[in-house]
């Protein structure tokens, strides 16, 4: 686009490349509204999640009751061989077998409600990132052109993937941890309690010298994980943005400076995983020393009161299995919350993302289109009269790019937009298609203010051609049909015929049925061009805008070109937009523009006679550089 390089430059965009100073990691804004928010979308899922939960405390009860049993079975065979010493009795194996037969199927039982969990909350899981995905491609449709001015593709694609997909993970695996840790140490507390309360008083003071380790560490570290996720985003977004311009970047040979961006980006992004992940594996050491001093102090008091004939040697050693099953669950909560912070941080840039300000919406009695003929208040016949009044705007404050601009085009009129680049050619379509709003003026189409319609109905009227063409992975005709999903078969092949695409198509190996690549670079750069128009033909628009749609074709193909668009255009207001002066010179009128300003306006003779800024821009491009 012509101001394409003005907007750049007065967007925060241009700025990315400021490197790991320019964006200092910090902690995460709402810790708790952003979890409060993550809560709202498993609320539609609380009785799935209940019953989780109910399943998590049945496997644990099952696991918990298992050391005990195999106490007494511990207690049995003690007793049975202190009987044996003392000629007393025998070991009673058939008691020891039906004790570990109980062990067994408890275990079993365990397991199978442990897997009922696991598969229940993976649905539970994907349901809530699948729902969340959806909300942010339909964010996606609905934030305004300022937003993605000033924010990379690759930035966006990260919160869709990279953040979704650690939100996934924490909901499909660490939710259930959670809740079976909590529902472990709830019930191995308790049956401690029933062994030994002295003992179980001892092995408690592993929760709180636990907890303040864990809180220490989880204050510290992040910071870094918020800017771990955040750099995640701007490595991914230079590399997609290189990517795509990767042909650009070897003509400039620029190279070195892309990669010396990356290295940036990456080192800053390493620096900031290495200490979160650093401080976060800390934390499973710390707990598992703390729980090994308890541990060793659990086996002391443990023989004293055996010793003392206060505990028998199948009670040390249940308890001495609980001790292990109660340092378990402490442990996997401290790792769980290096968890949660990665998702704090995702599901903040998540959250942030959705509440984006989003385009200004429709007025509740919006204007709609009728094909043919007025059926309500609502509705308007649409002729194409394309009106602008003293229309101003600027992308940014300080920097406007229109300028009391008025004109007044008849509706059937060819009109041709001409200027210096970033005279604001580009932008003056924008704004009539309502891709941004005037800061003052108006522009109106037969009457009414384009602020009036309903977006979707403004946009239905026109049909745009751009100089950079857009084709998706799919057959030649899907392309065309685009313009207009409904249409059939022969539809297609009267717009491709009036494109002038028929003949080449014909040529093609499979002809309508051949399937252009992600890049549509197994067809030429005329052949595509050729494709949009045959594309905006089909959709049969009232208003019509080409946007330097020769500029990169050669000759041969843009008298191609020029009779599809003459095709085109017949009967409808059009406007186009060119720097080749010598292609609109049939215009039925010419605005002539100049730092957002109309300095001109006539046909093309009337122009050169007056011998002002467009006789000067026409005679420039034949002049010879000595």
């Amino acid at each position: 686009m012509s101001e394409k390089r003005n907007r750049q430059d007065a967007s925060p965009r241009s700025g990315m490349r400021g490197g790991p100073n320019m964006m200092q990691g910090k902690k995460a804004k709402d810790f708790k509204g952003t979890m409060k928010q993550l809560a709202a979308y498993l609320r539609a899922y609380r009785w799935t999640i209940i019953f989780v939960w109910a399943l998590a405390i049945l496997s644990t009860v099952f696991t918990i009751l298992s050391p005990k049993i195999l106490g007494k079975a511990t207690d049995e065979l003690f007793d049975g061989v202190m009987n044996q010493i003392a000629g007393t009795g025998s070991i009673h194996f058939d008691k020891i077998g039906n004790i570990l037969l109980w062990l067994v199927a408890l275990y079993l039982i365990s397991a199978l409600f442990s897997y009922l969990q696991g598969f229940v909350m993976a649905g539970v899981s994907m349901k809530v990132t699948k729902q969340l995905r959806t909300d942010i491609n339909e964010k996606i449709h609905k934030l305004p052109f300022r937003y993605f001015d000033k924010t990379t593709h690759g930035e966006v694609l990260s919160r869709i993937t990279n953040d979704v997909d650690t939100i996934n993970t924490t909901l499909n695996q660490s939710l259930t941890q959670i809740i079976t840790s909590i529902t472990s140490l709830i019930g191995i507390t308790i049956m401690m309690l029933t062994i030994s309360w002295q003992m179980t008083l001892a092995a408690i003071c592993i929760l709180p010298l636990t907890m303040i380790s864990v809180m220490g560490i989880v204050k510290k570290s992040q910071v870094h994980f918020k800017n771990q996720q955040k750099y995640l985003g701007h490595v991914n977004g230079h590399v997609e943005e290189m990517f795509s311009s990767h042909e650009i970047v070897k003509a400039f040979n620029a190279e070195e400076e892309s990669e010396a961006t990356f290295d940036e980006y990456n080192n800053t992004l390493y620096k900031s995983a290495w200490k979160a992940n650093f401080l976060s594996g800390l934390m499973m050491p710390i707990a598992l020393f703390i729980g090994n001093i308890v541990y060793v102090a659990i086996c002391l008091l443990g023989g004293y009161l055996a010793v003392n004939g206060k505990l028998t040697v199948g009670g040390i050693q249940a308890f001495i299995q609980y001790v292990r099953s109660f340092t378990q669950p402490v442990s996997q909560i401290a790792n769980i919350s290096n968890v949660l912070q990665q998702t704090a941080a995702a599901a903040e840039r998540v959250f942030e993302f959705l509440a984006e300000e989003e385009e200004q919406a429709d007025q509740d009695n919006a204007l709609l289109v009728s094909k043919n003929k007025v059926g309500s208040d609502r509705e308007v016949v649409i002729y194409g009269n394309v009106e602008f009044d003293h229309v101003s705007f600027s992308y940014e404050p300080e920097k406007p790019i229109i300028r009391n601009f008025t004109a007044n085009i008849i509706p059937g009129q060819k009109v041709a937009i001409v200027g210096p680049t970033g005279a604001g050619k580009s932008t003056i379509m924008k704004l009539l298609m309502r891709f941004y709003d005037v800061d003052s003026g108006s522009i109106m189409i037969d009457g009414h203010d384009i602020r009036a319609f309903k977006r979707n109905e403004l946009h239905s009227l026109f049909g745009i051609v751009l100089q950079d063409t857009w084709l998706f992975n799919g057959t030649i005709a899907d392309n065309i049909r685009y313009g207009k999903l409904d249409a059939n078969d022969d539809e297609v092949k009267e717009a491709a015929i009036a494109a002038q695409v028929h003949h080449f198509v014909n040529t093609l190996p499979d002809g309508y049925d051949m399937v252009l690549n992600e890049e549509a670079d197994n067809i030429s750069q005329g052949q595509k061009q050729l494709l949009t128009i045959a594309r905006a033909i089909l959709a049969d628009p009232k208003i019509l805008i080409l946007d330097e749609a020769t500029s990169k074709v050669d000759t041969r193909t843009e008298i191609l070109i020029q009779r599809a668009m003459d095709n085109l255009m017949q009967g409808r207001t059009s406007f186009v937009i060119a720097h080749r002066l010598s292609t609109i010179r049939n215009a039925d009128l010419i605005l002539v523009m100049d730092e957002g300003d109309i300095v001109e306006q006539g046909t093309h003779d009337g122009l050169l006679a007056q011998d002002g800024f467009y006789a000067n821009l026409y005679k420039s491009q034949f002049d010879t550089a000595v």
